[in-house]
């Protein structure tokens, strides 16, 4: 089977079968914002996307008109349309070489304007300085925002679990993601003192949607089973086309949709089986990080792996669309960038106010390539991928 970093990775048949017959049990609801709300202790909210739940933690805060949200300099286009969509000002902070942003930087920025609420991500699950910016939060009376689209089950340096610390924790349950639900979103409202806050009204999600969604993981494993026979490259092209793939991302206005109940069982499944995942991705990556020439390493980043998700596993390198189109030759796909701009994907950054603002984010941009860590790919496969890089190195 063809190697992706998405297109449905992270499911096997099972699961589109469930996908398919998922029934629609307030029951299995119930269940799961009882597991959230014991885990992050706070009040759970679903919602149909994770950008959902950013826009409606924020206006709940109800910060004063013209305040700044801090995000991570080096993100999804969807965090910063939550923040505009609900009314703030984006205020971007550069990273580091693990992918975040550092408490001093963090520092620097807040001293020079009016930030009222920091979103901290956990790039690739790889973690931030939680205790640093969890004080400054606190001695600056600004809000934290915990995004964990990448970093469910993440441990920070202090050994508490990420979603654990802030005013308001965001999960995320989309294609690709640690817990992979196809859709689906989560707001825990962590401090109290918005726990009772009236929310806005949420859609019904439409029957259409819900339909794609269903039909997606059966899609896409299909496509991947018969990639290298052709097949699978007519299939994707042909369902593309006519629009029957499920989205993670879109540029539309955010509207808030509730969560249909069925999604529910795919989520819980995902948290059943979040401790073997992790296990899975952290083999993976240190496969990587012992195998692949040291040049296109982050040391900060390996130094983590025990701690992290590791969402996907980063190397960092020049030329880089030589070394995708020669791992695409063998079969492995990993063209789909996280990310490709500071705020991505590259063609959503020109409907940012960006300019420029961020320049280590900049230079990751163009040279970082995400090697696949999710249940689907076996440490030969992973051996396989060290070894084209290696050999790709030793004629660049």
């Amino acid at each position: 089977m063809a190697v992706f970093n998405s297109l449905g990775s992270n499911y096997d048949f099972n699961f589109a079968l469930k996908a398919i017959v998922s029934q629609n049990k307030k029951n299995d609801l119930d269940k799961l914002i009882q597991l959230l709300e014991n885990r992050y202790c706070g009040k759970a909210i679903l919602f149909y996307k994770a950008r959902e739940a950013i826009k409606v933690a924020l206006q709940l805060t109800n910060l004063p008109k013209g305040s700044k949200v801090a995000i991570t300099g080096f993100t999804c286009w969807a965090v910063y349309d939550a923040v505009h969509s609900a009314g703030y000002q984006v205020e971007y902070i550069d990273i580091n070489e693990n992918l975040n942003f550092s408490s001093i930087e963090l520092k620097k920025r807040i001293d020079r304007t009016k930030i009222k609420a920091v979103i901290i991500q956990n790039t690739l699950g790889y973690p931030c300085e939680i205790s640093q910016i969890e004080k400054i939060c606190k001695e600056k009376d600004i809000l934290l925002i915990e995004d964990l689209a990448h970093s469910i089950g993440t441990l920070y340096s202090d050994k508490r679990e990420a979603g654990t610390v802030g005013d308001f924790t965001i999960l995320s349950f989309s294609q690709d993601k640690i817990i992979d639900g196809i859709s689906g979103g989560a707001l825990i409202v962590r401090n109290k003192k918005f726990s009772e806050k009236k929310l806005p009204p949420q859609k019904k999600l439409s029957l259409k949607a819900q339909f794609k969604d269903r039909l997606y993981p059966l899609l896409t494993f299909v496509v991947r089973k018969t990639y290298k026979f052709v097949l699978g490259k007519i299939l994707h092209v042909f369902l593309k086309k006519l629009n029957l793939l499920s989205k993670p991302i879109e540029n539309n206005n955010i509207q808030i949709h509730l969560l249909p109940n069925w999604y529910s069982s795919l989520i819980k499944l995902g948290f059943n089986k979040l401790s073997t995942n992790l296990e899975h991705r952290r083999y993976i990556s240190s496969i990587y990080a012992q195998n692949i020439d040291k040049k296109f390493l982050s040391s900060d980043i390996i130094k983590q792996i025990s701690n992290s998700t590791n969402l996907r596993f980063p190397i960092f390198v020049a030329n880089r669309k030589n070394l995708i189109e020669l791992l695409k030759q063998n079969s492995i796909f990993v063209s789909d960038i996280w990310y490709d701009a500071p705020i991505a994907p590259k063609k959503f950054l020109g409907l940012t106010n960006y300019e420029n603002q961020c320049p280590n984010a900049e230079v990751i941009s163009i040279r970082i390539v995400n090697l696949p860590t999710h249940v689907n790919i076996t440490d030969m496969q992973a051996k396989t991928i060290c070894q084209i890089i290696n050999k790709w190195a030793k004629s660049q």
